[in-house]
């Protein structure tokens, strides 16, 4: 557990530096959607976290990690798994200031925003990050950063149009915010599977060998 916690807190030292540019985007998210409450965390989510949780590929592969990674006393299965670590622990922090500006919105606007509205769009805003997780970081680990890297920025504006379409329906019942928790967990899950099987440093000949 050590050794996944460490990549973790690695991870999100790397991303520290990009802090302001998150409140930068937490603040137009909630200029434009200040009306609807609904839809503030899952935009927040969308167009800040998933995006976000996918910056230490990009400076790993800037500054070349893969050479320190390679010498730390890590396994591969670690490495991979504190990125997915840092993924969530990415995801907790947006919630959580997504959280504050629906309150604040819906404070500052007279709008109803209550409790099952709230667990609703935490719940549709977990199963979009997790979909989003689930498609980019086996694509990252496979291919590369620089090679998928527009996958970070095309999927979640695309999410966040269908969201702000579809803002207008009904909220869904707490069976429905069950499934959408379950099925981000399964595709959580299975990304990270996923994300085993296609690493390239584990499709490698027999000669190199990875410690997984």
């Amino acid at each position: 557990m050590k050794p996944i916690v460490r990549v973790t807190l690695l991870d999100l030292r790397t991303i520290t530096p990009y802090g302001r540019q998150a409140l930068v985007i937490a603040v137009l998210v909630m200029a434009i959607t200040a009306d609807r409450p609904q839809v503030v965390l899952p935009a927040l989510i969308l167009l800040a976290a998933s995006v976000t949780a996918g910056y230490p590929f990009q400076i790993s592969e800037k500054a070349d990690l893969e050479t320190l990674y390679a010498v730390l006393p890590l396994t591969r299965s670690s490495l991979l798994l504190g990125h997915y670590l840092s993924a969530l622990a990415t995801f907790a922090v947006y919630a959580v200031l997504g959280s504050l500006e629906a309150v604040i919105c819906a404070h500052l606007r007279h709008v109803s925003f209550s409790g099952h509205e709230f667990a609703a769009a935490l719940a549709l805003s977990w199963a979009l990050f997790a979909l989003n997780i689930a498609v980019k970081f086996p694509l990252f680990i496979r291919f590369g950063y620089s090679q998928v890297g527009m996958l970070g920025t095309t999927i979640p504006i695309a999410l966040v149009a269908v969201i702000a379409s579809r803002a207008h329906l009904s909220v869904p019942s707490a069976a429905w915010l069950d499934l959408l928790a379950a099925g981000g967990l399964v595709l959580f899950g299975g990304s990270i599977a996923v994300t085993v099987a296609v690493d390239p440093r584990r499709l490698r000949r027999p000669g190199l060998a990875v410690r997984y």
